[in-house]
C-alpha cells in the first residue's frame, strides 16, 4: 500500500498525532517536547512537522519537529515541500519578525498628514 503523499496545501490534511498529544507540544518546553516526539515514529513525526508548518500559529513546532527527522524522510512525507522543512530546520533560529519595521518604529492608523 503506497502512503498518500502530503502538502501543507491540503485542506483536508488531518493530523497524524491524537490531538492532545498536539496541545502538550505545543506548551511543552524543549526537553518536554523531545521526550514527546521521541515516542513518536520518524515518519509520523515528518507528516507531523508538515501538518504543524502549515498552520500559522504551529509553523515554528512544525519546523522544530522537522529538526527531528532526516531528509529522505521528509521528502518520502511531503515531496518538495519535505526538502524546503528540511533546509529550513538546519538553519540557525531567528526570532520572527512579525509586526517590525526598520525606520521609525511608529505605526499610523489613519494614513498620510498634510502638514500646512
Amino acid at each position: 500500500m503506497k502512503a498518500r503523499s502530503l502538502s501543507i496545501d491540503d485542506p483536508a490534511l488531518d493530523c497524524p498525532i491524537p490531538p492532545e498529544t498536539v496541545g502538550r507540544l505545543i506548551k511543552a518546553d524543549p526537553d518536554g517536547a523531545a521526550s514527546l516526539l521521541d515516542g513518536i515514529p520518524e515518519a509520523t513525526r515528518a507528516r507531523l512537522a508538515v501538518w504543524l508548518y502549515g498552520r500559522s500559529h504551529t509553523h515554528e513546532i512544525g519546523v522544530r519537529v522537522a529538526a527531528t527527522c532526516d531528509g529522505a524522510t521528509l521528502r518520502r512525507a511531503a515531496g518538495i515541500v519535505g526538502n524546503a522543512l528540511y533546509d529550513l530546520s538546519r538553519r540557525p533560529y531567528a526570532a520572527p519578525s512579525h509586526g517590525t519595521r526598520a525606520g521609525t518604529g511608529r505605526i499610523t492608523l489613519g494614513g498620510a498628514q498634510r502638514r500646512a
